[in-house]
């Protein structure tokens, strides 16, 4: 896809105000939680920042997906987990601060952490040197349309709190529509790749999802968390900000075929968090 007012101006704009968004849903609490229950947070970071993308990594090479594909989701493997986790985490009587603190917090790291994950999967997936990717053009291009908004939403919220919060509910909607008229264009323009590795496509995004809800819930078990937090940490980890990859593969890597994997990922995510919350549901009944 060539440089377009799309891909330049409009996708950008999308996503910065989706994170306003965002940050207008946090407070200086989510933060600090960080130092109040240290554990649960830093498992969670582990989970997302670094388990992840290694999963990631593991299953592009157990499906032998193609350079876009691979690459696409190391992509989405790299992004933090996105509102629509906190709202799965409150259907699911989980930890809600937990979930939001975490975001918080992914949200801010990835910024810096994300475009090392994509310069690695390049330099190992890309057979020849047709990727132009900048480590410092998309560090800077993701704390403006990330982190710089999420800020603004943070001081939006502290100065003006119900105006904030009487909004989450319209930029909630935004980014849900937002993702899905992505997903409707990536499907359109990638249709033929799709149709042609839809088998390897479709398996290697659910693998990966019910994969990473998977060690998310392992992870609250070995570190002997509460049953709510390990919930928690199961969809944190499995929910992904697909806006984000998107923005990223259509932005930054200026190509529709590296956004296939994550506009895939963000219609099956939602399969691996349905059944963590059925299954926590049926384990709550049991002891009843």
């Amino acid at each position: 896809m060539q440089a377009s007012v799309l891909t330049e101006v409009l996708l950008p704009l999308a996503l910065a105000i989706i994170m306003f968004g965002m940050g207008l849903s946090l407070t200086k609490d989510d933060f600090l939680r960080l130092w109040r229950i240290p554990k649960p947070i830093f498992v969670g970071i582990f989970g997302q920042l670094i388990l992840l993308p290694v999963i990631a990594y593991g299953v592009a090479i157990a499906f032998d997906l193609s350079e876009p594909l691979a690459i696409g989701l190391m992509v989405l493997a790299a992004c933090p987990g996105g509102t629509t986790s906190n709202v799965i985490c409150q259907l699911a009587r989980a930890n809600l601060a937990l979930s939001v603190s975490l975001t918080a917090v992914t949200t801010l790291v990835c910024v810096f952490s994300t475009p090392f994950i994509i310069q690695f999967a390049i330099e190992h997936f890309t057979q020849s040197d047709a990727v132009s990717f900048s480590l410092l053009g998309t560090t800077i291009g993701l704390f403006v349309v990330t982190l710089l908004p999420v800020i603004l939403g943070l001081l939006g919220r502290h100065y003006y709190p119900n105006s904030a919060m009487r909004s989450e509910t319209f930029f909630r909607r935004f980014s849900t529509l937002f993702l899905l008229c992505m997903i409707v264009l990536i499907t359109y323009q990638e249709r033929n790749t799709l149709a042609n590795s839809f088998d390897a496509v479709f398996g290697a995004a659910l693998a990966l999802n019910l994969t990473a809800v998977a060690a998310g819930v392992i992870l609250g078990l070995v570190f002997k968390l509460q049953e709510a937090e390990t919930v928690t940490l199961g969809i944190e980890v499995g929910i992904q900000n697909s806006a984000m990859a998107i923005l990223i593969a259509l932005t930054f890597l200026g190509d529709t075929a590296y956004a296939t994997s994550a506009g895939v990922y963000g219609l099956v995510m939602f399969i691996g968090a349905a059944l963590l919350v059925l299954g926590a549901k049926f384990v709550r009944k049991k002891r009843l």
